[in-house]
């Protein structure tokens, strides 16, 4: 049998405070989503400010993540690149989502919406750093 690691909320409030201080640090007013591995929302919160539709648009950059367990800006270079037909997959092809993993495995996803794509993704990742202990070990991981 294998164990599977699952985000907690306690998890998702810290990489959540962790991706408003990098939004309020720069100045950023965005919507901030946190997806278990089975893409069910833990954590939805638009800051003050952040365009209306990144509150629908965070959740589904998160959930890009957990189908493909890549990055969402992976489909947003595909269709850039001219491959038009990833718009027709079930995900979101703008950047902003992050997956999270822990020895290998996915355990959620981080997205993040309301200005531009790489701002976006700056913000996620330091969701998903806060998950970082101080030995290393992801605090999302804990049984």
């Amino acid at each position: 049998m294998k164990t599977i690691r699952v985000l907690t909320l306690e998890d998702a409030r810290r990489m959540a405070g962790a991706a408003e201080a990098e939004a309020r640090r720069n100045g950023w007013n965005v919507s901030i989503a946190i997806c278990d591995a089975g893409g069910h929302s833990v954590w939805l919160q638009r800051m003050d400010g952040a365009p209306l539709m990144s509150a629908r648009i965070a959740p589904e950059k998160a959930r890009t993540c957990i189908l493909s367990g890549k990055p969402s800006k992976v489909y947003e270079d595909m269709v850039n690149q001219g491959r038009i037909a990833a718009l027709s997959m079930p995900v979101v092809p703008l950047e902003g989502g992050e997956p999270i993993y822990f020895d290998g495995s996915l355990i959620g996803a981080v997205g993040v919406s309301g200005v531009q794509a790489g701002q976006d993704a700056q913000v996620a990742r330091a969701g998903v750093a806060a998950l970082d202990g101080d030995d290393g070990t992801p605090a999302g991981a804990r049984a």
